[in-house]
């Protein structure tokens, strides 16, 4: 019975990663509520220990020692619920206490069922987690039985378990995936500056090297996109741009763009807007499929990113020069200070205001405010026009829809 009990402990200790002397305390104090129970004597001091090496129980009962064999049923049944709550609480904690170290970082399971939307998957054979909708990229099913990787998002405790919450859509998943894959990026030789994700269509990486020799966008890709092809098969066929990082904003915006081309950049940081000037052949290109590529590129770079071909750049620096030139007292140096700043517009002037103009180009304060004031009037006008020839293009539609009608029927 003593080695049976042992075994039983060892077993435990193994089956639900418990510390096998937490079982053993455990096991004593639900001896000692059995006891309590049987004499229903509370004030009573009673002590259960059980020996370690050989599992002999020795039990007293104010300091007389008694044979807790003899207890009988309903003491043994009352051990036997206090030690599957206590079992019950020591798994949670060692499951917590595992799992908690393991934020962050990728963990493979199996996966069970969908419950409502939510994804339920098996890590150990005795730990189940959950992916919420939310977290999961959109398009993909999983099959009950696949081995799927995910990242540990979250793990908190909830309602008498613990909550493991998986993620295979965060920004970090990616990351860890590239550790996984690229050993320079364990090593610490590449690193990962900046990552833009909409899960299940694009990803932009900015990656910088700490060594020269080392080329940090070959190196993530792999000889002949074996590295790259890894992780884009894990994510079930989603674009991943690797673009090289550079502490220079003109530098990376270009590099965060491609594939497109870029023929000029104008930085405005008063307003955190970056105008990007590309030919007409690379719009498409770099404003990409419903404005992925460009909306990536500014979350990759932080800079608000507008587009503009040549035609509409320049349209955009003739009204400004129109506007200024307007003002008695400015000249083509306030135009080109301006430019310099980035302000390339009309309407990059009204949002900038007057402090910048004052304190960046050291302009007259009365100046700057004229300056303002009118490019504010000339906004309203540019914007009633806008109106204007929006409204005569659907009219001009709703003519073409009416005589379509009128010839069909």
């Amino acid at each position: 019975m003593s080695q049976e009990l042992l075994r039983i402990v060892d077993n435990l200790a193994r089956d639900k990663n418990i510390d096998r002397e937490s079982i053993f305390v455990d096991l004593e104090e639900a001896m000692i509520s059995a006891v309590r129970k049987h004499f229903d004597e509370p004030d009573s001091e009673i002590t259960v220990h059980i020996d370690r090496t050989t599992g002999e129980i020795t039990a007293t009962k104010d300091g007389v020692q008694i044979d807790i064999k003899q207890l009988g049923r309903i003491p043994a049944q009352t051990a036997k619920q206090v030690m599957i709550q206590k079992i019950k609480a020591d798994e949670r904690d060692s499951i917590y206490a595992e799992f908690i170290q393991r934020k962050g970082q990728i963990v493979s399971g199996s996966v069970v069922r969908y419950e409502s939307g939510t994804l339920i998957v098996d890590l150990n054979h005795r730990t189940e987690a959950f992916m919420p909708k939310t977290e999961q990229i959109m398009g993909q099913t999983h099959r009950p039985g696949e081995r799927i990787r995910c990242l540990i998002l979250d793990v908190k405790e909830a309602a008498n378990q613990v909550k493991i919450i998986l993620s295979r859509t965060h920004p970090d998943f990616i990351r860890k995936l590239f550790e996984l894959e690229v050993p320079e990026i364990m090593e610490n030789i590449i690193e990962i500056q900046a990552m833009a994700r909409e899960a299940g269509y694009r990803t932009k990486v900015a990656v910088a090297s700490l060594d020269d020799k080392v080329d940090p966008v070959g190196a993530c890709v792999g000889v002949r996109g074996s590295r790259i092809k890894n992780v884009v098969d894990e994510l079930g066929g989603e674009k991943i741009d690797i673009v090289r990082w550079n502490d220079s904003s003109q530098v990376l915006i270009a590099n965060a763009l491609m594939p497109a081309k870029v023929s000029e950049i104008a930085l405005c940081f008063e307003l955190g807007r970056a105008t990007v000037v590309v030919d007409e052949d690379q719009l498409s290109l770099a404003i990409g499929k419903h404005g992925q590529n460009v909306r990536l590129a500014a979350r990759l770079t932080r800079w608000d990113i507008d587009i503009l071909t040549p035609d509409e750049y320049n349209e955009g620096i003739e009204l400004l020069t129109s506007c200024i030139k307007s003002i008695e007292a400015a000249d083509d140096t306030v135009i080109d200070r301006l430019i310099a700043l980035g302000v390339i517009s009309v309407l990059d002037l009204e949002d900038v205001g007057t402090e910048p103009l004052i304190n960046e180009l050291n302009i007259d304060a009365e100046l700057a405010e004229k300056l303002v004031a009118k490019a504010i009037e000339d906004a309203k006008l540019m914007a009633a026009e806008s109106k204007k020839n929006q409204a005569e293009n659907l009219l001009q539609q709703e003519e073409k829809i009416e005589d379509t009608q009128k010839r069909e029927a």
